[in-house]
């Protein structure tokens, strides 16, 4: 079995140029190691694009105990208007939050050894963000809007990550499957799973399910903006959605049901697309295009699958790994 593709969403185009503000002040509490940065501290100021929304329809041409994320506030560096809490870097992942009041666009940053993810933030809410990337050197950070394109920079952090395993950023929670704010999807995903002794059980249950019952939303398709999320149980209630969020709720699921899954953006085709890539113990990552044969895993697009009614035609295009290009994990 061919090792994992990789996933995730929309890029990020960085131009950097510094601004000397004036002088920085630095402190260190007591407790914990907490960094506070003064106001007047040197801006970066960086142009940032907004993200595309992965959207294909067609190719072109008792809830269990679940995986929590927590800003522990062991490791943090704080500056006055946003925090970064890095505490938890073993278990793949790391918090942000702006805490003052604002109406400007935010963004966080998370670089890693080979991608840069940026993502939009809303004020005075925690986020949390998988180390995607995998173990090595990481940088985060928050970004102000202050006029078009151009951020400033609030606050960074450089970090070493070394991850308990391999699954620790595709087993939990994040901006992007937000599978601990979904207790109908987690519910669902407990019913479906019912039965199941294997991780490949549980990924046939789920697939079919969304497969068989979902429809591809036209209409959102034509309006959606950047900065989209999906919300899992809404999605599930509606059974309609873009191929973002077919991914993200398949992906809740499996996630909640314990089985390592990456929601994967990149390109089916020339179309900006979304699917995902499971784990089992048996085979490792499989990542070959998403259905099941009786004998063997293709890899798993439940929107052309759902949208396309599961035709021959769909299915070819699915399992011919040259179709696609996986560009981010999440």
């Amino acid at each position: 079995m061919k090792k994992a593709l990789c996933l995730l969403l929309a890029g990020a185009m960085l131009c950097v140029s510094l601004a000397a503000c004036g002088s920085k002040e630095i402190t260190v509490d007591k407790v914990g190691m907490t960094t506070e940065i003064s106001e007047d501290a040197d801006m970066e100021v960086v142009d940032i694009e907004d993200e595309a929304v992965a959207l294909a329809d067609a190719p072109v041409a008792a809830v269990p105990n679940y995986l929590v994320c927590e800003a522990s506030g062991t490791l943090t560096k704080k500056a006055t208007k946003a925090v970064i809490d890095y505490s938890n870097t073993k278990d793949g992942y790391v918090m942000v939050q702006y805490t003052a009041s604002t109406t400007s666009k935010l963004k966080a940053q998370v670089k890693g050894p080979t991608t840069t993810y940026t993502y939009n933030i809303t004020p005075q809410t925690w986020a949390s963000f998988p180390f995607s990337d995998g173990n090595g050197e990481y940088t985060v950070a928050v970004y102000e809007n202050v006029s078009g394109t151009k951020y400033a920079n609030v606050v960074s952090q450089k970090m070493t990550v070394t991850m308990t395993d391999e699954f620790a950023p595709f087993v939990r929670p994040n901006q992007y499957v937000d599978y601990s704010a979904a207790p109908n999807t987690v519910k669902k995903a407990e019913e479906l799973c019912k039965g199941c002794t294997t991780e490949l059980d549980k990924v046939a249950a789920v697939y079919t399910y969304v497969v068989k019952n979902f429809t591809y939303d036209k209409e959102l398709a034509k309006t959606v903006q950047s900065g989209y999320l999906p919300v899992l149980d809404t999605v599930l209630s509606k059974q309609k959605g873009i191929c973002f969020d077919y991914a993200a709720v398949m992906t809740g699921m499996l996630r909640s049901q314990g089985v390592p899954c990456k929601l994967v953006i990149g390109y089916a085709g020339t179309a900006y697309h979304a699917w995902i890539s499971v784990y089992s113990a048996k085979d490792g990552w499989i990542n070959s295009a998403v259905y099941f044969d009786g004998k063997n895993w293709q890899r798993m697009d439940p929107t052309f699958a759902s949208s396309a009614k599961e035709s021959a035609d769909i299915l070819k295009y699915i399992g011919d790994g040259n179709n696609y290009t996986s560009k981010y994990f999440y």
